[in-house]
């Protein structure tokens, strides 16, 4: 119990801390056996929605995203969910992800008390370019790369780089005193941030915030950013930018 009114949540007009000691959740019409946390959403002027899913053990649960504008991409932080989603039926466990364009109905079931992280935006279309295809693996899998020849700061690119797709999805991994790059970076990208273990402070714009395993961020399209690790375990964050389109 919180006697004192005291969270690490912030949220500004360009940047946002949701800390897990703040969440409430949200119901949804048709959604059973799932508690859902609305992290991120246009609401706080983001572009893109951020839900934390999580299901009940030993219950049957459903979660159903319509077939709309909407594009997604599931990332399974534990357990075991079944993806339904044009046609095709996908078991996924811990680490697993799964992207799915948009007019694509998904539907998400679990008996397993799983816990999940989805993105959902609006896809944006390109001139001469295809709707991009669903794509699913395990991160596990994936061949991870330092980033900017940095072995201590190893990056994962889940989703393809392909101009089709208008959303990156990929993981950062931190060995302790390691940073994201030698300056702090401005751009057009916006971020969904999910901080999948570890802990390190993260500089937005002017404040600078210690962030721990379970803490989501927003990062507006030109907010000021950083990030260095700490403590004894590396740390780790998935993380969702939009690339490929011309502004």
């Amino acid at each position: 119990m919180n006697l004192f009114g005291q969270t690490r949540t912030t949220v500004a007009e360009r940047h946002a801390l949701i800390a897990p000691d703040g969440h409430v959740p949200s119901a949804f019409p048709g959604w059973d056996g799932v508690t859902t946390n609305v992290l991120l959403s246009p609401a706080m002027g983001a572009r893109l929605s951020q839900l934390l899913l999580t299901f009940e053990a030993d219950q049957d649960g459903i979660a159903i995203f319509p077939a709309d504008v909407h594009e997604h991409a599931v990332y399974v932080e534990t357990g075991r969910v079944i993806l339904s989603y044009g046609g095709d039926d996908l078991t996924l466990e811990a680490g697993g992800f799964l992207f799915v364009p948009w007019e694509t109905e998904l539907k998400i079931t679990s008996s397993d008390g799983a816990k999940l992280t989805v993105f959902r935006k609006e896809y944006e279309f390109a001139e001469n370019e295809e709707s991009p295809p669903a794509i699913h693996g395990n991160a596990s899998e994936i061949t991870g790369e330092p980033f900017m020849g940095n072995e201590r700061a190893i990056l994962k690119t889940l989703l393809p780089i392909d101009p089709r797709y208008d959303m990156a999805i990929n993981i950062f991994t931190y060995e302790p005193g390691a940073t994201t790059l030698p300056f702090v970076e401005t751009h057009i990208m916006e971020h969904g941030l999910l901080m999948l273990s570890g802990q390190g402070i993260y500089r937005l714009e002017e404040s600078y915030y210690p962030v721990i395993k379970g803490d989501a961020i927003w990062m507006a399209p030109y907010c000021p950013q950083w990030f260095v690790a700490m403590g004894d375990e590396p740390a780790s964050y998935l993380y969702y930018k939009d690339i490929h389109r011309l502004p």
